[in-house]
């Protein structure tokens, strides 16, 4: 299972490191989903071009539709988010903060997926329900700050 970050990602990932057969949850099609309405405008920020980073975003998430059938957050998936949850707490972490990462991660449980990600600090305390497969961060031209 690819994690959000992945699929934002993944065209500058070595393929090498992703696993041949891929799938995403319903939980990452939400989140890229939300992401083009996250936009900030160029007025509040200036990391992007609202424009092209609203396109930019708008293409991820029309590639995940088209190439991914998103695995659905089962009732098999909500029973393992308990677990999730008591990992994180065991964790000394906070549960809210992390609700859709744990989402995902509940999905990957329920569906015995190892979790591909590129923040694998984001499923600390959890290497003991799953298998974190941490994937290498990649640099990419639209992090670098906006010239004006």
């Amino acid at each position: 299972m690819l994690d959000t970050n992945i699929m934002i990602l993944r065209r500058w990932i070595d393929p090498a490191e992703l696993p041949d057969e891929m799938a995403i949850s319903a939980i990452t099609l939400a989140e890229l989903s939300a992401g083009p309405h996250q936009v900030r405008r160029n007025d509040e920020q200036d990391l992007y071009d609202e424009h092209a980073e609203r396109a930019r975003r708008l293409e991820v998430l029309q590639r995940a539709e088209s190439e991914f059938d998103p695995v659905p957050f089962s009732a098999e998936a909500a029973r393992a988010f308990g677990r999730i949850t008591a990992a994180v707490v065991a964790a000394g972490r906070q549960p809210r903060r992390r609700a859709a990462d744990m989402m995902i991660a509940a999905t990957a449980v329920a569906e015995q997926l190892p979790l591909f990600t590129t923040n694998p600090d984001d499923f600390t305390g959890l290497g003991g329900l799953m298998q974190i497969i941490a994937v290498t961060r990649p640099t990419v031209p639209h992090e670098q700050p906006r010239v004006q």
